[in-house]
């Protein structure tokens, strides 16, 4: 178990939290949700330890084992990969270490092979002999395969590091685990295996993640932050929703009566006050009135942002038309012989696991990069606007947030341009602020504004809700879902997909492209083991020609 008692923190003369006391209990999920800048990553670093509290205490159960997903991607970049996910228990890893420096000695000594006898004994307490293999099934079930599990960790795409992050956090069986977004740069097939994961893990579980339906399926409780204080809902995120909701409702529909009822005793002791034989009545009523208090209902702290993409222009049928594109990048084909054509209600997911091919596939689409073979092209009536996985030369410049989105706007006017940055949340003086000092989340508002403003009526996304908040990603899944044109995107939120796709493409390892007109979960329960087939054939040809080779 681990517990908050009274804790306070202060940034400066602001409290984050303020006196909160909560118990996280064996068993259990817990997921911590609030806004953006509500404290939900302070609060995990508080919890282990990283962060000093300004009043109270962290209180851990003695002897239990608090694992962590570390946010640095380059802090093991000269370790093997394999050693990264055993320091996921420290203790383990420095008992492998002295006694392989033990055994590497020329001169072994008594007092060396005593020693070694001990490290042998706890080594073997904690299952040591099994650490390689432990390790070795968390990699490949996150899609590490098994010949890079003895790379160097500096060789692996940022991808690829992520997950070998997240194996050294859940090895070991710790009995305490805080997640910070374990999801992010997951492709869903390691979503759907974290997430059984979690729901199957028997310790306490602290996690952060802005991906609802991952938060459906593996929580137990919901942690909500708001107004520096922590409230507790047993039950996955739709339930504490709905739960929040009712009691919003509910006090509201009691101090409706409450002030009914006030009004009335007010009547009453305006007419009869001053009337002798109504005297004592009146009096009591002021006595009764007296008692009668309203609930304090604070509004949330959480801000939704208003997005709403409206084309300038109605599209045609003639949408686009891909044929047989292939591309080849650092020696791999990431796309073979695609072909697809889009009709004009179309809104498309691409899935899977193939991060590159996807990217490459949109930045193709919109004239970044040429393909090595075949064709594609929009149609006349069409306007794009994109969203680019990495949008860092976007903001690499001295321009303000107002001066910024002025520059793609159609019309020259400020007050125009304030408008859909107030939309974004961007207010008052926010629009004076340098865009190269935006945060992740502002800087994907920024983009979203940009492509608002653009009045496109097809629109390329490739991972949006990366940096969102819970808000903001509600706000976008809504406004995709009521959105009259075409669109493509790559999106590693569950939910997202399934609410927002009509149809569904997977480009899978070979390059080679799955097309379906179909929801995803449909996509998912129908050709769930056909794709892992087709992906175990094309790695098993490959696995011959190298061997051909």
């Amino acid at each position: 178990m681990i517990s908050a008692n009274n804790v306070t923190y202060r940034v400066g003369k602001k409290a984050l939290f303020e006196d909160v006391n909560i118990k996280f209990t064996e068993g259990n999920c817990y997921g911590l949700i609030g806004a953006n800048g509500a404290g939900k990553s302070t609060f995990l670093k508080i919890l282990s330890g990283k962060l000093e509290t300004t009043k109270g205490d962290i209180v851990i159960t003695p002897g239990q084992r608090l694992s962590v997903l570390e946010q640095d991607h380059f802090k093991y970049d000269e370790y093997p990969v394999m050693d990264v996910v055993i320091m996921g228990n420290a203790r383990l890893y420095e008992i492998m270490k002295e006694k392989d420096a033990i055994y590497a000695k020329e001169d072994f000594t008594d007092e060396d092979g005593i020693r070694a006898s001990e490290l042998e004994g706890e080594f073997a307490e904690m299952d040591g002999w099994e650490a390689e293999s432990n390790a070795a099934q968390l990699l490949n079930g996150l899609g590490i395969e098994t010949d890079i599990h003895y790379s160097i960790m500096k060789d692996l795409k940022g991808s690829e590091k992520v997950k070998v992050l997240l194996a050294k956090a859940l090895f070991g069986n710790p009995d305490i685990l805080l997640l910070d977004e374990p999801t992010n740069h997951l492709d869903l097939d390691a979503i759907a295996w974290l997430e059984e994961f979690l729901i199957n893990f028997d310790n306490t579980v602290i996690v952060v993640s802005h991906d609802r339906y991952f938060l459906n399926k593996v929580c137990t409780h919901i942690a909500d932050i708001d107004y520096s204080k922590i409230q507790l809902y047993a039950g996955n995120y739709d339930f504490w929703y709905e739960s929040s909701q009712l009691l919003v409702k509910q006090m509201k529909e009691a101090n409706k009566k409450k002030e009914e009822k006030i009004k009335e005793l007010q009547e009453f002791i305006s007419r009869f006050s001053a009337n002798a034989s109504k005297s004592k009545q009146a009096t009591s009523r002021k006595r009764a009135l007296e008692k009668i208090e309203l609930d304090d209902i604070k509004p949330s702290s959480r801000k939704y942002p208003y997005i709403d993409f409206r084309p300038d222009r109605e599209i045609g049928n003639e949408v686009l038309t891909v044929e047989n594109l292939s591309k080849t990048i650092n020696g791999v084909k990431v796309l073979d012989n695609v072909s697809f054509i889009l009709g004009r209600e179309d809104k498309v997911a691409f899935v899977g696991g193939n991060e590159l091919a996807k990217t490459t596939l949109f930045q193709i689409l919109m004239g970044e990069i040429e393909p090595d073979e075949g064709s594609f092209k929009w149609g006349v009536t069409t306007s794009q606007a994109y969203f680019p996985k990495d949008p860092t030369s976007e903001f690499d410049n001295e321009y303000t947030i107002a001066d910024w989105l002025m520059g793609y706007s159609p019309v020259d006017d400020i007050t125009y341009v304030r408008g859909f940055l107030g939309r974004m949340l961007f207010a008052g003086e926010d629009g004076v602020k340098k865009v190269k000092v935006l945060s992740g989340g502002e800087k994907v508002r920024c983009l979203l504004s940009k492509m608002m403003i653009s009045g496109a009526n097809c629109l390329i996304l490739d991972e949006p809700t990366n940096h969102l908040d819970m808000e903001s990603i509600t706000a976008l899944n809504n406004g995709l879902i009521k959105y009259p044109g075409v669109a493509l995107f790559a999106c590693h939120d569950h939910q997202f997909v399934q609410t927002t796709a009509n149809r569904i493409m997977e480009i899978l390892p070979n390059g080679a492209l799955v097309d379906k007109i179909t929801t995803y979960d449909e996509y998912l329960a129908s050709d769930e083991m056909a794709r892992k087939r087709t992906v175990y054939n094309a790695d098993a040809e490959i696995a011959e020609e190298n061997e051909a080779e």
